[in-house]
């Protein structure tokens, strides 16, 4: 299939930066992106499977905004209030002029992968920055988050972008 993606890459947080990265990864996608300096995420140290670049010094914020501005676009993934780290990459993404959508997965107005799709094309997104709530703060938002992104992914597979 071709595709307008090249590359996938989130922080490694728990929740839905990991489901961008292992929703990338499973469909042969390049994943990467930056983490903090230590690498820690909330259970630990982010999986060095995912081959995130550490910043050479700083922490979530940092790691937030060098992924928004190392991508052409932002996928928000949410559910419930915007709060922390995902509404601070809203800011970034506004801050430095980068398209984002806010996918609200708990909606009953979610926006439905074909207009994500073609938010992808519209904006020519070829690095994916992939963001939301971490597991702790969002229950489930990791089998939530997987699951739009597979349907995004029959999406492009069916319009092969």
């Amino acid at each position: 299939m071709q595709s307008i993606l090249t590359k996938v890459i989130s922080g490694g947080q728990t929740g839905v930066d990991r489901a961008g990265l292992d929703w990338g990864e499973k469909h042969c996608l390049p994943i990467g992106g930056f983490c903090p300096d230590d690498c820690r995420a909330e259970d630990g140290v982010v999986p060095e499977c995912y081959g995130l670049i550490p910043l050479e010094s700083g922490g979530y914020r940092e790691r937030t905004e060098a992924n928004v501005v190392a991508s052409d676009g932002t996928l928000v993934l949410n559910t419930g209030v915007l709060s922390g780290g995902t509404q601070m990459t809203i800011s970034f993404a506004k801050k430095h002029g980068k398209p984002y959508l806010l996918v609200e997965l708990d909606e009953a107005t979610c926006v439905p992968p074909e207009e994500c799709l073609q938010w992808l094309r519209t904006y020519a997104i070829h690095c994916l920055n992939i963001a939301g709530p971490r597991a702790s703060k969002a229950a489930g938002i990791y089998d939530l988050s997987r699951a739009y992104l597979e349907k995004l992914w029959c999406c492009m597979d069916k319009q092969s972008l």
